[in-house]
This record gives C-alpha cells, structure tokens and sequence, in this order.
C-alpha cells in the first residue's frame, strides 16, 4: 500500500494538473447546464416569433401583391443596411470623434458590442495592432486597480478595527500605527477579513449598477430590468450588443450624459473585475477542498508526509482548530513550512488554517495585513514569504514566477 502511495505522488497528475483537470470538468458541466437552461427558456420563444414573422411575411405579400423572392432580397437588402450601422431613425455618426472614441473603448476594454465596426482593409489591418497594446495594458490597469482598492479596503477595515478597540478600551487613546502596533496585544495577529472585501466589493457593484440602472432608464427609455441587464453585459465586459447606450441622435444634456455613461462603465468594468478576482480564488478554494476529499488516505504514514509536505499554494478548508478566533495568523505558518523546500512561486500554502466554524481565504490575507499595518513593499518582495505582497491577482502571479524562474538559473 505505501509503495501505491509514492507511484501515486509520483504521478503527472499532481496536484496542479488535477485542480485543471476538476475545475475544466466543473467548467463543462457548467456550460451544458447553463445551456440546458438557455435551451429550455428561450426556445418556445424563438419557435413563436419564428411562426409570427412567417405568419406576416406571407400576409404583406398577398395584401400588397409582392411575390416572396422579391420581399425576401428586399428584406436581405435591409439587414445588409442594419450591419452597416443604418436605421429607419435618425442615429448619431458613427464614426466622428465621440462615436470613434466609444469604439476603441469597447475594444481595449474587450466589452466589444460589435455595433460598430472597420469597414476598410486598412481599418481592420489597425484594428489587430491597436487592440493588441490597447487590450494588454488596459488589463494591466486593471490589476493595479484591483491591487489599490484591495488597499484602501484594508486601511478602512484597519481604522474601523482600532476604533472599536478604542471604544472597548483595550487601546490606548494615544495609539497611533507604525512600530507599535506590534507591542498593543489586542491587535498582534489580526487580520483583515477577505470575506469582508468580497461584501462590500459586491455592495459597491450592486449599487453602482442601480445608479446607472436608473440613468439608462431615464434617458434611454429601457425598462429598469433592460437596464440593470444592459449595466452587467457591459461591466462583466460580454457585450452583446443588443442594447448600447448613447446611439441615438441627440439627447437633452447630450454632453453631461455621455460623460455619466463614460463614467460608469468605466467603474463598473473596473469594480467587476476586481470583484471576479475574489469569487475566483474562492473557486479555487473550493476546487482545493474537493482535491483533499480525494487525496490519498489509505496509509497513516503516507497521508501524515503527504501533509507535511503540501504544497503552499493548497489552501484547503477543515483544518485543525487552534484558536477560537475568526482571523487567520499567517506568519508563524510561513516561518515553520519553507524551511528547507523551494518556493513554489504561486498562491500562498499554508499547513493549517485557523478558523471558527468557517475558513477565512488566506490568498489575500497576507496582502491585506502587510497593507493595513504599513509594512514596505521592498521588504515584503525580499522575503521568504512568497506570497501576494507584490501585488494581488494574475500580474502577482507573473511577477512570482518570473523571479522563481530567474532564482533557479
């Protein structure tokens, strides 16, 4: 039994392969049920619109005495016009300053609505350069964006934090952070929550996307559904196209919409994104509990080592209990589990995770306590403490395993 044990570590499907592995199976699982659904509720619908059109096409043509080969070009004709950009109302210039200026942002956000489009070879062949640097470093913004609002999440939370402990008294009136902080007891070890970032990261969502709700109903005259479905195709940057602000001609307080629109798409983009990060690692906290159900568990030996020596970036939920407190202590954890192993260079692992009947994600955990108490960023890089100090998200990840790669030459 122990030796099936090693063969199996010693498998390709490691841990890494096997959380791509569950998280592409969950992944197709969740696009047939969401396509079993999609199926299921807008089929009928588009059966019946299907017999009303055909129902009217055949009507127009015996009243007004068309055949249906002449109606049919006819009705080509004006798809091909609505392609180009042309209505029966009057709609705003595609392609002066303004209108161009919605199109690249469109395009380097990767919103893409696709009612507007290069007609020239020349227009397309720019088109695949510009997006190129346009998409790239628009994605870089956002992930500094997301780094700075973890940020200002964090020192909120801390302020709130020493406040209640100064209304408790448990602080002094005359604290103020820095060095200090080490030597009051009541704040060695907290940390804050990363649900609490995910809450309000969601509440600011929600209520930005009211706000703009509101407006677009307003103005354009959608119902308020449309419009809060409108404000999630366009923030989550999937853009279909069926509904896009701003096109018709001419507004009243034309100029103070456009730059109202511009604004909220442009925080809305930005806080969803941020947003996603975070229900992304708590996927990924999911997908690592489900590994350790599965983890090898047919010999105490072989699971004892196997446990000693996990990797750091498997951050599973059930560990063993230390403390009845709801925030996680980190420090003690890296201190005691790089000894003598190379950094893996990707999400922070921890052996054990101290919790109070629920686990607090110790991704950004590190991130936001290196945050809130001041600590320099040069001196968190330098340290054995691989982690997110670096920064949070997908250009953290770079950054790690770039310097890993350079490490091991």
């Amino acid at each position: 039994a122990a030796g099936s044990c090693r063969r199996r570590r010693l498998a390709p499907l490691n841990e890494d392969n096997g959380r791509f592995l569950l998280l592409a199976a969950l992944i197709a699982a969740y696009l047939s049920a969401g396509a079993t659904v999609f199926s299921a509720l807008e089929s009928p619908s588009e059966a019946e619109a299907q017999l009303r059109w055909n129902r009217t096409l055949h009507n127009f043509s015996r009243i007004f005495n068309i055949s249906l080969p002449e109606l049919r070009a006819f009705l080509r004709s004006y798809e091909a016009a609505m392609a180009a950009g042309i209505r029966v109302d009057a709609l705003r210039p595609r392609w002066d300053f303004p209108g161009a200026f919605y199109f690249v942002g469109t395009v380097v956000s990767t919103i893409g609505f696709g009612m507007t489009t290069p007609a020239t070879v020349a227009g397309k062949v720019f088109l695949i350069v510009y997006g190129l640097f346009g998409c790239a470093g628009t994605i870089l913004f956002f992930n500094l964006f997301l780094e700075r609002i973890i940020s200002l999440l964090a020192f909120i939370m801390k302020a709130c934090h020493e406040r209640q402990l100064r209304r408790s008294g448990l602080l002094p009136p005359n604290f103020r952070r820095g060095p200090a902080v080490s030597g009051v007891g009541s704040l060695v070890g907290w940390k804050p929550s990363v649900y609490h970032v995910l809450l309000i990261l969601g509440i600011f969502a929600i209520a930005l996307s009211c706000c703009a709700s509101a407006m677009y109903t307003a103005v354009e005259g959608w119902n308020y559904v449309d419009s809060l479905y409108y404000c999630f195709v366009t923030f989550s940057t999937i853009g279909f196209g069926d509904l896009v602000s701003s096109q018709n001609a001419a507004y009243q307080n034309q100029g103070l919409y456009r730059f109202g629109n511009f604004v909220f798409i442009f925080m809305g983009v930005c806080c969803i994104y941020s947003l996603f990060n975070v229900i992304s690692i708590v996927i990924k906290q999911v997908l690592n509990w489900v590994l350790k159900k599965f983890e090898c568990r047919c010999c105490p030996k072989c699971h004892k080592s196997s446990t000693r020596l996990s990797r750091r970036n498997a951050i599973t939920p059930g560990a063993r209990l230390r403390r009845q407190n709801i925030s996680v202590d980190t420090d003690g954890q890296y201190d005691s589990d790089t000894e003598g192993r190379r950094l893996s260079g990707e999400m922070i692992s921890m052996r054990e995770l101290t919790a109070s009947n629920k686990v607090s994600l110790a991704i950004l955990q590190k991130q936001l306590s290196e945050t809130a108490n001041g600590y320099p960023r040069n001196v968190c890089i330098n340290t054995r403490q691989n982690g997110f100090s670096a920064g949070v998200g997908a250009l953290a990840i770079m950054n790690n395993r770039l310097a890993e790669t350079s490490d091991s030459r």
